[in-house]
């Protein structure tokens, strides 16, 4: 651990008070709604809640990716996102011609890899959900992404995410730790998985992990891993590979890049980061900051990557940057241990058995 990750740790703990005080808040929190003094309304259609515990980092945007790509075909899918840092209010359905400013960078990632599915942003999903209906009434399932810790709409189906690096049972609240929700909130979760494992993680390791997590006899546990498919160039869409010789400036704007960073130390001759808060918006001095560290760079094989976020975020430079080996790299969630036709399965049989309960 550097000098700087021991600072932070540090000042983390000092702020354990203030982690008390908001675990009794979020406590108090829960509480109502459990007693039903704060309530929870449910719709008579499929809906599909991929959420977590704690702040961001443990894939919740290419789960959602995953599920459209498993439905989108059979169903008439919506998705429901909060819209995180957008520069609008208020539900808004999304179209060809909706900027990442108005829905954030995630939904309109959505829509774009999905055009058939109406992707949707609303703050008050309460309200947003009849919406969706009004305006897509042939809608089949939604998807709420980043929802489990708002229970003012009860899902059908939730599915829980914990990164394998810091399982919820091993974190602490915020400010100290990371968590945003009880740990006890585990058991409103009908399926669970561990994202960004190993790619060659042991049978031993995976029930260690599951008698860890202590499950409800109705809960269902999966292992999941990142999987990052090649790289393409954000405005010419041509695609390279990662080589051992080149050199990679990597521009990133995500709550958790290690994973990254861990592949482009792996499979790369070296790297440098330029690494900017989660969901950041780049100005235009962004950009020139970015072509500075690149020139500086002294391979003949270099490259500058980022993230699919990121790149929708960055792609309103399209004219400065069409000159540039700027490269997007796509990440996805692959299913461990052969078990994805049985994840699979279990999500179209909730949707198909929904109505004939």
């Amino acid at each position: 651990m550097n000098l700087t990750n021991l600072t932070f740790q540090s000042v983390r703990l000092l702020l354990l008070p203030f982690a008390l005080l908001y675990w009794l808040a979020i406590w108090v929190r829960n509480k109502l709604f459990d007693k039903d003094i704060l309530k929870s309304s449910s719709f008579n259609m499929p809906i599909i809640c991929v959420g977590n515990l704690s702040a961001g980092g443990t894939g919740k945007s290419p789960m959602v990716e995953y599920l459209l790509r498993l439905l989108h075909k059979n169903f008439n899918v919506a998705t429901l996102s909060r819209g995180y840092k957008r520069k609008t209010k208020g539900y808004l359905l999304a179209n060809e011609n909706t900027t990442s400013l108005e829905i954030g960078d995630e939904p309109k990632l959505f829509q774009l890899k999905f055009p058939v599915v109406a992707v949707a942003v609303g703050e008050e999903r309460l309200y947003a959900v009849p919406q969706i209906l009004h305006d897509r009434p042939e809608t089949q399932v939604i998807i709420l992404d980043d929802a489990f810790q708002h229970r003012s709409i009860r899902a059908g189906l939730n599915i829980l995410l914990t990164d394998y690096g810091n399982l919820y049972t091993r974190d602490f609240y915020l400010p100290t730790g990371d968590l945003r929700d009880l740990k006890s909130s585990s058991k409103r979760a009908d399926i669970i998985v561990v994202t960004k494992c190993p790619a060659d993680l042991s049978a031993d390791e995976k029930t260690d992990i599951k008698n860890e997590l202590n499950l409800l006899t109705h809960q269902h546990l999966f292992f999941s891993t990142i999987e990052y498919g090649l790289p393409y160039h954000l405005i010419h869409n041509n695609e390279i590979n990662l080589a051992k010789d080149m050199e990679v400036l990597l521009v990133t704007g995500i709550a958790n890049p290690e994973p990254l960073k861990k592949l482009l130390n792996d499979i790369t001759k070296s790297y440098e980061t330029l690494t900017y808060s989660d969901h950041y918006i780049f100005s235009i001095d962004d950009l020139k900051e970015i072509k500075k560290r690149f020139e500086k760079m002294d391979s003949p094989n270099k490259i500058i990557l980022t993230t699919e976020k990121d790149a929708i975020r960055l792609v309103k430079f399209k004219e400065a940057l069409r000159d540039i080996p700027l490269f997007v790299i796509p990440i996805q969630h692959k299913i461990l241990f052969e078990e994805a036709p049985a994840f699979n399965t279990m999500i179209v049989n909730f949707i198909r058995n929904f109505n004939k309960k």
